[in-house]
């Protein structure tokens, strides 16, 4: 299950061109039968994750063996605390872990825009919970996207679909070396 807000729920592309159905197919390539499950929801903050995370979990036909989890960045475009976000994001990895669910994360960094201190205390977030839950981690979601306005959409914020698929080259080995593990 990919369970995240924009960028995992494919805003500004088709469905079959969103992460979920990219990173599907990149797994079926390297010989991995799999269904990743597109949980994401455009707009959701740490906190409405929270809220709907056990929700969309009972809504699968069986357990998932790995939940991808990638949310902040509406916390960051908010300026929403980063002590509530990762408060919100620690909650989430305790319940992934009392249903005995493996994870990998993905992060993010804070915008510069937003300044040293809310950057200082926002980016280390991801690699403090990976390290506490002993989870794999994927630092940088947007990593080699966001800075090339070829591999973006016009707002500047989601990865068009060859985008997408440079996040799914990242990240795809990592997910599938947890699936199979």
């Amino acid at each position: 299950m990919a369970f995240g807000d924009s960028l995992y729920a494919g805003y500004g592309v088709k469905q079959d061109e969103s992460f979920p159905a990219q990173l599907e197919k990149a797994l079926s390539a390297k010989g991995l039968k799999v269904s990743v499950h597109n949980a994401g929801v455009s707009g959701d903050t740490t906190a409405a994750g929270l809220q709907r995370l056990a929700f969309a979990l009972d809504g699968l036909p069986r357990k998932p063996d790995l939940v991808i989890l990638g949310l902040g960045g509406n916390d960051m475009l908010r300026g929403i605390s980063p002590d509530q976000t990762q408060s919100n994001l620690d909650a989430m990895l305790t319940e992934l872990k009392k249903r005995d669910i493996d994870l990998v994360l993905t992060g993010l960094i804070a915008a510069p825009n937003l300044g040293k201190d809310y950057a200082d205390s926002f980016n280390p977030i991801y690699g403090t919970l990976a390290k506490k839950y002993d989870a794999e981690l994927y630092p940088f979601f947007l990593d080699g996207v966001i800075t090339d306005k070829a591999l973006m959409l016009p707002d500047g914020i989601h990865p068009n679909p060859q985008g997408i698929s440079k996040v799914v080259a990242g990240i795809s080995n990592m997910v599938a070396e947890e699936l199979k593990g």
